[in-house]
């Protein structure tokens, strides 16, 4: 379901971003975006394209543009500087969610232990709402662009996201019914060399679900392509680092394997409309 308070926080963001922007009189682009993500999490082995195509799912997003090219207030150019015809300011909230099971060599078929089969049984979802900008470059002149002097627009961008974090776990093990699930917070039911540390007492559970917000930095490569005057399509390749390692409610750190935060690659096709 939508989280309204991200929807609110950024529907006040970007009223306050554009009525600072519209008084310096530039212009705004409104567009959506949807595609595949791949998360790259503590699910299965992080290296194995298995994991990695298996744990996919999908991203949504509304994103909102300043043009500095452009002014609204006269229908005309602004000054000609190399930042006003080669960046635009982009904020945007998106959703993505995945579905998140253990692929690869260690559930293998010919993996018949007991913590083989804890981890074929045990399952989740990273479910995720981000708000924030980012600032993209476009190689070739915006306003040629924009006067059909070519019709593809290449970009590279860079960003700050604020990610609120509300990840699923789930175990089926040891359960007579299939429709069942068992407790994630008895260890009895979980991969037994995730709890080295915790048992130590060095590391907690290695499995939480609470949920909570972090910071993370986006990347992404792409291009737009004009479709008319006042509208393009768009794609997009992202790359988002979180900056935690429980987006997926798993954070274990067995052999010192898993050192590193949750992060996503997605493939982002969208559409754009120019405002004035």
């Amino acid at each position: 379901m939508l989280n309204y308070k991200c929807l609110a926080l950024f529907l006040v963001f970007l009223s306050s971003t554009q009525v600072m922007f519209s008084q310096l009189g530039f212009s705004h682009e409104i567009g959506v975006i949807a595609g595949p993500v791949e998360f790259r999490s503590d699910f299965g082995s992080r290296n194995e394209e298995e994991t990695n195509l298996g744990n996919s799912g999908i991203g949504i997003g509304i994103i909102h543009y300043i043009s500095f090219a452009y002014s609204a207030d006269c229908n005309c150019y602004t000054t000609d500087t190399y930042f006003n015809d080669h960046f635009k300011l982009r904020s945007e909230i998106s959703y993505n969610y995945t579905r998140l099971d253990h692929h690869g060599f260690w559930v293998a078929p010919d993996k018949v232990s007991t913590d083989a089969d804890k981890l074929r049984a045990h399952s989740g979802a990273a479910e995720n709402f981000d708000i924030g900008m980012q600032l993209e470059y476009f190689p070739l002149s915006i306003r040629s662009f924009q006067a059909f002097a070519y019709r593809l627009a290449p970009f590279v961008s860079l960003g700050v996201h604020y990610t609120s974090f509300h990840p699923k776990a789930s175990t089926r093990y040891d359960n007579p019914n299939p429709d069942a699930y068992g407790d994630i917070y008895d260890q009895s039911n979980i991969y037994s060399h995730w709890f080295g540390a915790y048992n130590a007492g060095e590391a907690p559970y290695p499995i939480n679900v609470d949920g909570g917000s972090t910071w993370s930095v986006v990347s992404s490569i792409g291009f737009r392509y004009k479709i008319g005057v006042l509208s393009d399509l768009m794609l997009d390749l992202r790359w988002q680092y979180y900056f935690s390692d429980w987006i997926d409610g798993l954070n274990h750190n067995w052999r010192n394997f898993d050192r590193k935060d949750d992060w996503l690659v997605w493939l982002n096709f969208g559409y754009v409309y120019y405002l004035d």
